[in-house]
């Protein structure tokens, strides 16, 4: 039995990744990657190196995530080195516990190696700090696309009046819900957001606006794309350095 390295391989620009990830994907036998890792990585790998895509287009899986899993499974059986690749990192949104689960259910070793979240590396690129003192000492991350089989939603949406910046991972198509909800319990119309799209990358672009204006003015964003909200994203104006340097 092998060992599978679930691995984070950061939000985009592929300085990003950490050096203990681009260690164990130069020493992989197999790399089983998603969408979000940036290709450009898969050519750290050794000669004879075998990849497997199990991505997902705009919430169409290549593979359901049970399959997923028996597909690491799998590979761990049959190679020494199984780097799992994820965007970003594995544990936030990632699924990375669920995968972790069943291997650890299987009696397969495993380690967690953690990525740079693009919940704060896309604002950071997109010169908006989640935190900053006097305007926010707090910032909260949310899924922005729950299950369509869950009874009812699991996001507190009441806790979100008084928090100073929210981002949503993966709420794009959901953007009218959210801007929605958000004024439903308390913040003002013109409250601050933001849409950065394909944030680190060459292809990044940004979006800023109100809560009441952002779904219009974002609506030909390609994802991904994530959702910063909060008064921080008025920094931007002052703190935007990304796209000079493109």
């Amino acid at each position: 039995m092998g060992k599978v390295y679930l691995t984070g391989a950061g939000p985009g620009d592929i300085e990003l990744l950490t050096l203990k990830a681009l260690r164990v994907i130069k020493e992989a036998d197999v790399v089983i990657y998603d969408r979000l890792a940036n290709p450009d990585i898969l050519k750290e790998a050794k000669n004879g190196c075998e990849f497997v895509y199990v991505g997902k287009e705009d919430g169409r899986h290549i593979m359901p995530q049970d399959d997923i899993n028996e597909v690491i499974y799998q590979n761990a059986l049959k190679y020494e080195n199984v780097v799992r690749l994820k965007g970003g990192d594995p544990f936030v949104f990632g699924r990375g516990g669920e995968e972790a689960l069943y291997l650890r259910e299987r009696d397969i070793k495993f380690e967690i190696i953690p990525g740079i979240t693009s919940s704060i590396s896309a604002p950071a690129y997109a010169g908006i700090p989640v935190t900053h003192r006097g305007i926010a000492v707090s910032f909260r991350v949310v899924t922005g696309h729950e299950s369509p089989h869950k009874k009812e939603s699991q996001i507190p949406w009441g806790n979100f009046k008084t928090d100073d910046t929210i981002i949503f991972l993966m709420g794009l198509h959901n953007l009218p819900k959210i801007s929605k909800k958000l004024i439903e319990i308390g913040k003002a119309k013109d409250y601050p957001c933001a849409v950065i799209s394909k944030g680190t990358t060459k292809d990044q672009s940004v979006v800023v606006g109100t809560l009441e204006n952002i779904v219009e003015k974002a609506k030909d964003v390609p994802t991904p794309a994530l959702i910063v909200v909060g008064k921080v994203v008025e920094l931007r104006e002052q703190l935007q350095w990304f796209e000079e340097n493109v």
